[in-house]
């Protein structure tokens, strides 16, 4: 009866460790697809005029024009040379790679509130008040003298 009641424990110690890596695993895979797609949107707007991108049907271009209110984009293609190019308006989300690198947001320095003993040794000095201490000898001058 007793290895009954142990082997029940250990059946529910087992489940319970299952379904908590299950969450676990749910719970990563949520945040990393929120970075993920967050990462996506960012470099997504950082496209301007200018930027090489090739689209999710392969179509690889210049951009030329943003339209943020339509979430578009005009995207010239073609040879280098200038011949048989074309200009074609795609959605901002048919956007597969691009070379526009999204900008690093500027972190706010963070105040820190200074002791009494640091706001001390900062304040500027006082014309014609000066504090001076006598130079020490080095240790070789002292022992000389000692002697």
């Amino acid at each position: 009866m007793t290895f009954n009641l142990l082997a029940n424990a250990a059946n529910i110690v087992f489940i319970c460790v299952i379904v908590a890596l299950l969450v676990a695993f749910f719970v990563w895979s949520f945040i990393s697809n929120k970075k993920k797609q967050k990462n996506f949107n960012d470099t997504i707007n950082a496209v301007k005029p200018g930027s090489k991108v090739k689209t999710i049907g392969g179509v690889c271009g210049e951009v030329v024009e943003i339209d943020d209110e339509e979430n578009t984009f005009v995207l010239k293609t073609g040879t280098s040379d200038g011949s048989g190019v074309s200009y074609l308006k795609f959605d901002k989300q048919a956007i597969y790679q691009t070379d526009a690198k999204p900008e690093p947001k500027a972190e706010e320095p963070v105040k820190e509130e200074k002791s009494a003993k640091e706001e001390k040794a900062e304040e500027p000095f006082e014309e014609g008040k000066t504090e001076e201490k006598p130079a020490e000898a080095p240790a070789e001058e002292k022992d000389e003298k000692k002697e």
